[in-house]
């Protein structure tokens, strides 16, 4: 908003000072500047949406690079330092340590981005070719630095998703006890 405002005031005063590449350059630049608000206020919106519901990872998808994987193929392993998350498009994968086998909209890494160390607690291998997305964590970062209001519902959005995962072992440990 600041940029917009930058930018009106600059083209105003170049064109009453006769300042025509100042006037240009901010005549270029507050187009681009409009746009990029519009982008962040619909990804904030998005990621609000996605942490107040089912914590669907679309509102990511646009950040991401689309990866083939082979059967076999290993994500990361248990102690990696983790640099990205993923998003699960097709195919099967497996969490070696539980033995849990992850299809089509898992998301796997996410947790990492806000762990001490950054270290993977588990294994994640493809058992069935594949696609995924993925996104480094520096691009989570830039995001989150550029609208604060996007880190804050990211971490809302991760922290429901540790919150489910704990939900989860307490009702298998429960279902163990039995």
């Amino acid at each position: 908003i600041a940029g917009i405002l930058h930018n009106v005031v600059s083209i105003v005063s170049g064109s009453l000072a006769g300042v025509y590449p100042t006037l240009v350059q901010h005549a270029v630049l507050l187009p681009l500047n409009s746009y990029r608000l519009h982008e962040m206020r619909k990804l904030v919106r998005s990621v609000k949406e996605a942490s107040a519901g089912d914590h669907s990872m679309e509102w990511i998808k646009p950040f991401t690079t689309k990866r083939n994987v082979r059967a076999g193929t290993t994500l990361f392993r248990k102690g990696d330092v983790a640099d990205r998350m993923y998003f699960v498009v097709s195919g099967q994968f497996l969490v070696r340590e539980l033995g849990i086998e992850l299809g089509h909209g898992a998301v796997v890494g996410e947790l990492a981005f806000i762990a001490p160390g950054r270290k993977r607690t588990q294994t994640i291998e493809c058992i069935g070719k594949g696609e995924i997305l993925e996104i480094d964590y520096d691009t989570l970062e830039q995001l989150s630095f550029r609208n604060p209001g996007f880190g804050f519902y990211l971490l809302q959005l991760t922290s429901a998703r540790l919150f489910d995962n704990i939900g989860r072992l307490q009702a298998e440990l429960k279902d163990r006890d039995a």
